[in-house]
């Protein structure tokens, strides 16, 4: 992961940028480059090095009357850099967002949606100001505002802007930003046409386009590591790796010193592939002693969010202390693309569809904000198969009717796509789903609600509650806690959240008042 940072205006001096940029040196800890732009503000960039390691790839990138600045992995950026060397263009490192500048020239705003990527990118053109754009899932981050003046500022997380913006909001993903105004250049959830055929024809469009992201995703010039769960996801990317590298892939399982359910299942996982496998164990005390550092790093009041955190933040925390790995493979995104527990009750397939979409466009708020602020701030860069804008697209374009549980095995076209007795031992592909905050171990979620609750011991909480505005108001001891925290470091910046992540409360089963899968009636062995 890396930092960028741009702001048009002249609310602030070099000094002031080089504090505010301390507080994202973890994202980019490298090397860092601040640039006064030519009619005021400043372009910057911190670095962690992937592609094109040496002093070269340094950003920003200048090419004519463009600077840019992105963090993010460009996908067949060799084919890309090949057609625009034909062109006349000259390179002058390896980086694959050495491209963008180029891009820009030939292709205008059209270049976004020509992007195979997941990214958020700043570029600065003497013509026409700063123009900005995020990938269709939000897989990168990126946070806009605007300062007293009305100059607009642009960063990888909101903790740069809150300094001297009052309104800090995510910029929109599958935008781009130019001249004062945002455009749509592609809705990750619209649907242009449905996908329909037999199973066996579905299924071989899931495998080949899994396989094609993973293997995309394997491109780095630093050490590769792999986040293993032991669920079907991070099993599948896992396999899959395996198999395209032919060689030895290094895992990571974590869990609870109690209860770890997921551990043993990683276990399993890592034996059948012969992985280089690391455990890493962790106790009440880290959990409670991290929860502040977390929800900081976060900067989200989200339970689920919170919770599933944890345990990612620890692992990465580990993984950079103790080893050389700088790249780590996640298998988010699956849930909201396949169904999740509490989409087994969807009232039809209209309904799981419009639910999978909603999610989908919201990713950039949950799941992938937590895989990139716990991976990020550990110095490491994430990448998500899952989040493949071609396998994204297609799965979330298969009839839904198909994609519906109608078998007792959730994500079943996913399981069946790779059904052929090697990728995974069938105690692991048929294996029912478990939360991964549940999964590293029941009593995570357990200790912080009871911490929550003695915080509160003899104190009105829900009186307290009813201080924040509906939208996004705290409804348990543990969410208001969550949300003081949230408010100490981002003051008034609630809307940076669309709210709490929940099952769809108008289902069946699905008026809840947690959003663990645990609460579910259809939880059954998920946690076993």
């Amino acid at each position: 992961m890396c930092t960028v940072f741009a702001y048009e205006g002249d609310e602030l001096c070099l000094e002031e940028v080089k504090g505010i940029l301390r507080k994202t040196r973890r994202r980019g800890p490298d090397d860092e480059r601040i640039e006064a732009l030519p009619d005021g503000g400043f372009i910057a960039f911190q670095r962690l090095s992937i592609m094109g390691p040496d002093s070269r790839g340094m950003q920003p990138f200048h090419l004519g009357h463009l600077v840019s600045v992105t963090n993010g992995e460009f996908y067949g950026f060799r084919k890309e850099k090949k057609n625009l060397e034909k062109k006349g263009y000259v390179f002058s490192s390896d980086s694959d967002c050495e491209i963008l500048n180029p891009m820009y020239m030939e292709y205008g705003t059209d270049t976004f949606g020509k992007l195979d990527a997941e990214y958020a990118s700043v570029i600065y053109s003497s013509e026409e100001g700063l123009i900005a754009a995020r990938d269709p899932i939000g897989i990168r981050p990126l946070f806009y505002g605007y300062d007293k003046k009305g100059k607009i500022a642009f960063a990888s997380e909101a903790c740069l802007l809150f300094p001297f913006i009052n309104d800090v909001r995510p910029f929109p993903p599958g935008c781009y930003y130019k001249q004062g105004s945002f455009y749509r250049y592609r809705d990750i959830g619209e649907v242009k046409e449905v996908v329909k055929g037999s199973e066996e024809e579905i299924t071989e469009g899931i495998r080949t386009r899994l396989i094609a992201g993973v293997e995309k995703r394997l491109d780095s010039d630093v050490p590769l590591g792999f986040l293993l769960s032991g669920g079907l996801d991070s099993s599948l990317v896992c396999s899959i790796a395996s198999r395209l590298l032919g060689k030895k892939i290094r895992t990571f399982a974590i869990g609870m010193d109690k209860d770890a359910i997921d551990a043993k299942y990683a276990k399993i996982v890592a034996s059948y592939l012969s992985s280089d496998h690391t455990e890493v164990v962790i106790t009440r005390n880290d959990v409670i002693s991290s929860l502040e550092e977390v929800i900081a790093s976060l900067a989200t009041y989200d339970i689920t969010t919170i919770r599933a955190s944890m345990g990612m933040y620890l692992i990465c925390k580990y993984i950079h202390k103790n080893t050389d790995v700088r790249v780590l493979l996640t298998g988010e995104v699956s849930d909201e693309l396949f169904g999740y527990k509490y989409t087994d009750f969807a009232p039809d397939a209209d309904a799981f569809e419009k639910e999978s979409q909603k999610r989908v466009r919201e990713l950039y708020a949950y799941d992938v904000l937590r895989a990139d602020r716990c991976i990020a701030d550990n110095s490491i860069e994430a990448r998500v198969p899952f989040g493949d804008l071609d396998f994204a697209s297609y799965v979330l374009s298969i009839d839904p009717e198909m994609k519906m549980n109608h078998t007792g095995h959730g994500k079943y076209l996913l399981r069946k796509a790779f059904d052929d007795g090697t990728y995974l031992p069938d105690s692991i592909l048929w294996r029912d789903k478990a939360a991964f905050s549940d999964a590293v171990g029941h009593s995570l979620a357990d200790d912080l609600k009871e911490y929550a609750e003695k915080f509160f011991e003899g104190k009105d909480w829900k009186k307290e509650c009813l201080k924040y505005p509906e939208k996004g108001r705290p409804f348990t001891a543990e969410s208001l806690l969550y949300r003081m925290i949230f408010e100490h470091y981002y003051p008034g910046g609630s809307d940076m959240i669309p709210g709490f992540w929940m099952p769809n409360p108008t289902w069946k089963n699905c008026n809840v008042s947690d959003p663990s899968a645990r609460v579910l009636p259809n939880y059954g062995s998920s946690g076993v």
